[in-house]
């Protein structure tokens, strides 16, 4: 799980670290947890907010969360329905 986790970063950190190749990996993540708005030390930034916002960074604002897309739906009243299994 670790070492797919660690992919997972690095894959993503690429090409966000590439935009900026004259920080260090330090100046990134602090960089990171500032667009973040991670106020703690960045010793306590966690793998999944690094990859949640690496994910999401080139994205558009309004576009919907990954992984929740499947579950989205543009009308409340179709989203309650199925929920409640009225409809499929």
């Amino acid at each position: 799980m670790r070492c797919h986790r660690l992919n997972e970063i690095l894959e993503l950190l690429q090409p966000y670290w590439s935009k900026q190749p004259d920080l260090s990996l330090m100046q990134i993540l602090v960089r990171i947890a500032k667009e973040t708005g991670f106020e703690q030390d960045v010793t306590q930034l966690s793998d999944e907010v690094i990859i949640y916002h690496l994910k999401m960074y080139d994205m558009n604002k309004t576009a919907p969360i990954p992984g929740l897309q499947k579950d989205y739906e543009e009308d409340f009243k179709t989203a309650l329905l199925k929920a409640r299994g009225i409809l499929k």
